[in-house]
């Protein structure tokens, strides 16, 4: 089978590799799609993903959707042939942060496609991929596999969201327009947001934006754009750059709530901290997800909109090219590899 093998920086090589043999628990799935997202980017560009550094080579992808093929010894779950998306986290449900009901922040979790921990989680852009059996979600009447493929982060955009509190009838700030951010604006406005506004440096990713429903689109390059709001509630700062956080707490309003999900550079980032004390601000910050996963894919089968977010489709055999198509955002929004 093929899979996306990543070896270094800007070593990306799809291979030839054996199709696994579920083990006890497993399924076996037949990838489909795979979203590449920014951690595989910056895997691509940089051989890292904040503090988490390539060791060793490994398959990408946290993205997937396909259909079930078999399972191994003592395995159960939706009937070979069966069209799902794999929940990519695995908990140890074991530590302190497990126990406390916050998986998505375990201590010693497997993460398909992360170098977090060393051998390496081998991610799922393959042919095939053998994951735990409970991972699977069997998708809800009317979706399809493509739409699908957005689950994985559209979990992220609604835990995000989650972390903000209660935003009905609220002024929402969302600092990025990247997929992630869109599917944050798209989280915000299915959680009753009055109004969104979204910021960007580059005007096609604003177009996405308003795809997935922003209300108001602006330049963040440009600091007289009349769509600047004064304040607004909560603020979401989905770009990963410290020049994102640091507008999101100039423009909530004396005590608003300003979620860090955009992962920023490790090191020092500089920002405005005195203003979280000064207007006492509170800043929250948001990693990945856990029971959201079923609300993304009951939302993307209600929603058709987020169609409009999937760019292109590229054969695995092209990933090189997908890849440079997905950082390029002039061009693409959410880039998917078929298999």
């Amino acid at each position: 089978m093929l899979g996306c093998v990543i070896h270094g920086a800007g070593d990306l090589r799809v291979t030839e590799l054996p199709v696994p043999e579920p083990g006890p628990g497993e399924a076996l799935v037949a990838v489909r799609y795979g979203g590449i997202c920014g951690s595989d980017l910056h895997y691509w560009r940089l051989g890292e993903v904040g503090d988490f550094r390539l060791r060793e080579p490994m398959v990408l992808g946290h993205e997937v959707v396909g259909t079930v093929v078999s399972y191994g010894a003592g395995a159960a779950g939706p009937v070979p042939g069966t069209p799902v998306a794999v929940h990519p986290a695995t908990p140890c449900g074991r530590c302190p942060e497990c126990a406390d009901g916050r998986a998505n922040v375990c201590r010693d979790s497997r993460y398909l496609g992360s170098a977090a921990r060393f051998p390496h989680v081998q991610g799922g852009f393959a042919s095939h991929v053998a994951v735990p059996a409970g991972q699977l979600r069997a998708l809800p009447d009317g979706l399809g596999l493509r739409r699908a493929a957005l689950t994985e982060p559209l979990s992220v955009a609604l835990h995000a969201v989650r972390r903000a509190g209660d935003v009905s009838g609220r002024h929402v700030l969302v600092t990025g327009a990247g997929p992630i951010g869109c599917l944050v604006v798209a989280a915000a406005k299915a959680a009753g947001a009055a109004r969104v506004t979204a910021t960007d440096l580059v005007p096609e990713a604003l177009g996405y934006a308003a795809v997935t429903g922003a209300d108001t689109l602006v330049r963040a390059d440009d600091p007289g754009d009349a769509g600047w709001p004064e304040e607004v509630d909560v603020a979401v700062e989905a770009s990963g750059v410290a020049a994102g956080l640091d507008t999101c707490l100039r423009h909530v309003r004396r005590g608003g709530v300003v979620v860090q999900l955009g992962m920023l550079p490790p090191g020092h980032s500089p920002f405005a901290g005195n203003l979280v004390v000064s207007r006492e601000i509170e800043l929250r910050g948001a990693f990945r997800f856990d029971a959201e996963f079923d609300d993304a894919l009951e939302l993307l089968a209600a929603r058709g909109e987020f169609d409009g977010l999937i760019s292109a489709v590229v054969p695995v055999r092209e990933a090189e090219s997908g890849f440079e198509l997905a950082a390029d955002r002039g061009r693409s929004c959410k880039v998917l590899l078929e298999f």
